[in-house]
Parts: structure tokens; C-alpha cells; sequence
């Protein structure tokens, strides 16, 4: 088997392990380990994704996988890095998300063969559980000490936690029991923040099962960028896996952004390049710093992960076409989503001064013919400065947009 533990320390995605030695002789032979995603959005986003392309790691290393959708555990609410009740959804919604959850899912982890890979609901186990069996099969095991010495309880004290939340390391540990016995799951995988749910699971095999029992957790760290802000938030929010919600371009821009020394770290942890590969980009990344080569890989490899090789090259296309001026090569969808937000609408034909204080790119007339005998003006990414242009619907690209460009950076966008 390949050598796991290795390759994930290299991209420094774990956290902790319960005993990292037994976790890697566990791996020797082929294992099945699952993690569990909550649906309490219809989508799930880009910190998400590094749990779900733990799995993938594992799968790619030969091991059999089970991603859990929490459609049972959605409707508690874990405490976990919370400091208030989580407002409980209606069953509707919720069984709407897990189905919405488990697709997304369903697009990343390989289900060709049951032996490499399942999607399954905690609800299909806990949702028709009565309430006396899960006080006497599992309650009992529980301490109201050992539960509230976990951080995820503590954390709560001060500003209150219910039975609800309360009990939702119970819950979880009760997956870990099931999966363990019905898919034979030896080690479950978490985010950091989860190692108090994890450990409980680990606690009540052990105790129904016997103390050699050979199971184990590892968690993957909460990944921040290098000035320590949380990752995965945009200007707008997070970045979501669905793209109608985020799409392909706005992903890779994102990564296009990151500094250099994230370009580098989130290489490690998002993309399935080797080692080798990774230390080269890293070599000629800083070699030319401004060539950005480690934000223009790793925007692509992400971008083409989540979205598909076609969607990551419409996205490097749309950036390099706004670079480069060249917005002619635009499709309409594209011009849409670069420039929508800033459309203004045009009627008839305008003079070129006219148009440039018509969408903002000038403030007076003066301005406008020095922008235009500058020549520093783009029209739907030809060059302009006859202070006599006329702009008609003739100009348009598809018959409707006027994309005009001041400089290098600064685009504006008019609608007949």
C-alpha cells in the first residue's frame, strides 16, 4: 500500500491522530475510513473540500471510503465552534440539503465499485431510533463528566448549551459504532474542531467492543491563510462547491489572489499533484515571484478538481482575455459574469466622450478626450482615440454589449 501517512504530513493536512503509530499500521493493509459532512446548507464549500479530498487521498492510496451525510445529525445542531443554539431546520429542508450534499459528494468520490467507495445517511440508522434503546444501548456509556470535559461542550458552558446539542457527540459516536460493524470502518477522519466527537466514537466501540478493539481518528488542521484569517471566504462569503452559487471563475480567481507563500501551502493541500511536481512549481515560483507560476497552478488544479478540465479553462481564458484587453473572445455568459454587475444601459448611438461619462469611466468632457487621445482607451478590445467615434449598436458584441476599457484594469460595460 502507499505509504499515506507520509504524503499527507508533507502537506501538512493533519492535525492530530489518536496514535499515529497505530493509525500507519492500520494502513499497511487495506482499511475503510469514513468522514462525515453536515447538511445544514444545500451546498457544501472550499473547507469542505479538504475533507473531501482526504478522502480521495485515500481512495487513490487504495483504501475503501464511506462519505456520511449527516441527514439524522443536521437535525441536532453540533456545538462545535458555535456559540449559540443552531436554529433547527425544517425536516423538508433538511432532507432537501442531504440529498443536495450527497450529489456533490457522489461527483468526487469514486462509487464505480462498493469496494472503493459508498454514500450514505445517518439518517437511515438513528432517524427511527427509539428514544428508550438510545438511552440504554448507548446513554449509558456516556458520563455527564466525560462529555462535558470535551472543548466543544466547555466552550458552551458560559453562554448555555441544551440536551439537544449536548447529546450530539453521542449521536456521533454511534455512526462510528454502526459504520464500524456494518462497513467495517476502522479509522474516521474530522476537522480539528471535531476531536471531541471523534474521540467519544473511539471511547464507545472500545467500551462495547473490548479495549483492543483497533480503531482510530485523525483530524485535518482548520486551514487558514498566512495573515491567520479563516480560509475560504471571498469578498461575497464563502466559496461554494456548486457553481451556480461560486462559480469556476470566481475559484480561480480566488487562488489567483492568494499570496506566494499560500500558493505554495494550498498546492499541497488541495491539488493531487506529487511531491516532485509541487517542489518544482515552488522552485520557479520563487525564482520569478511576478510570473505568479504557484497562484496560476494551483487556481487551475483546484479549479479543474472541483469544476471539470473545461470549466478551469474557460476560467484561465477569462482571465487572461481581461489581462490582455482581448474581451472579443468572450462568450455572452462570460462578459455576464465579468462585467454584469456594472452594466448600464445605452440607447442609440453616443459619441465616444459621450459614452465614457455615460458608464463612469470619465467625469467630464475634458477627461473623457484626454482618456481618448491618450490612447489609452479599449472598445470591445480595439484600440480607440478618434475623438469623432460615434458608438452604435453596430459596434456591439452580440448585438447588445459595449465593453469599454481606461488603462489596464478598469473596465466598464454598456447594454443596448
Amino acid at each position: 500500500m502507499k505509504n499515506i501517512i507520509e504524503d499527507l504530513n508533507y502537506r501538512g493536512l493533519i492535525a492530530q491522530y489518536s496514535n499515529q503509530e497505530e493509525v500507519a499500521k492500520l494502513l499497511e493493509t487495506k482499511q475503510t475510513v469514513y468522514c462525515g459532512f453536515d447538511p445544514s446548507a444545500g451546498s457544501m464549500h472550499l473547507g469542505n473540500y479538504v475533507m473531501i479530498s482526504l478522502l480521495k487521498r485515500f481512495q487513490k492510496a487504495g483504501h475503501k471510503v464511506v462519505a456520511l451525510v449527516g441527514g439524522a445529525t443536521g437535525m441536532i445542531g453540533d456545538p462545535s465552534g458555535k456559540s449559540a443554539e443552531r436554529n433547527i431546520q425544517t425536516k423538508e429542508v433538511l432532507e432537501k440539503n442531504t440529498a443536495s450534499i450527497r450529489a456533490q459528494l457522489e461527483r468526487y468520490i469514486d462509487l464505480s465499485d462498493p469496494e472503493k467507495g459508498v454514500v450514505v445517511s445517518n439518517y437511515d440508522w438513528l432517524g427511527h431510533m427509539e428514544l428508550i434503546d438510545f438511552l440504554r444501548d448507548y446513554g449509558k456509556f456516556f458520563s455527564i463528566n466525560y462529555m462535558m470535559s470535551k472543548e466543544i461542550v466547555k466552550s458552551r458552558l458560559e453562554s448555555g448549551i441544551s440536551f439537544t446539542e449536548f447529546s450530539y457527540q453521542i449521536l456521533q459516536s454511534i455512526d462510528f459504532y454502526h459504520l464500524h460493524h456494518t462497513y467495517g470502518v476502522n479509522i474516521q477522519l474530522g476537522g480539528n474542531d471535531q476531536w471531541g466527537n471523534l474521540t467519544s466514537g473511539l471511547e464507545l466501540i472500545r467500551k462495547l467492543d473490548g479495549e483492543e478493539e483497533k480503531v482510530e481518528v485523525m483530524t485535518a488542521h482548520l486551514i487558514l491563510r498566512s495573515d491567520g484569517k479563516k480560509f475560504g471566504k471571498s469578498e461575497k462569503g464563502a466559496l461554494f462547491l456548486d457553481p451556480k452559487l461560486t462559480s469556476p471563475y470566481a475559484l480561480y480567481q480566488y487562488f489567483m489572489n492568494v499570496t506566494d507563500e499560500d500558493a505554495i501551502r494550498f498546492l499541497k493541500i488541495f491539488s493531487f499533484l506529487d511531491k516532485e511536481e509541487i517542489e518544482e512549481t515552488a522552485r520557479e515560483h520563487f525564482a520569478a515571484p511576478g510570473a505568479r507560476i504557484g497562484q496560476k497552478k494551483v487556481a487551475y488544479e483546484v479549479t479543474k478538481d472541483i469544476h471539470g478540465e473545461e470549466a478551469a479553462k474557460e476560467a484561465v481564458a477569462m482571465s487572461e482575455a481581461l489581462f490582455s484587453g482581448n474581451v472579443a473572445s468572450l462568450k455572452e455568459n462570460e462578459i455576464e459574469e465579468l462585467f454584469g454587475e456594472m452594466k448600464k444601459p445605452l440607447e442609440g448611438e453616443m459619441l465616444l466622450e459621450d459614452l465614457l461619462m455615460h458608464l463612469g469611466a470619465a467625469s467630464s468632457k475634458r477627461e473623457a478626450r484626454t482618456f481618448i487621445t491618450g490612447n489609452s482607451l479599449m472598445l470591445n478590445g480595439v484600440k480607440v482615440n478618434d475623438l469623432a467615434k460615434t458608438v452604435t449598436k453596430e459596434d456591439a458584441l452580440f448585438g447588445k454589449y459595449i465593453i469599454l476599457r481606461r488603462g489596464k484594469k478598469n473596465y466598464y460595460l454598456g447594454q443596448f
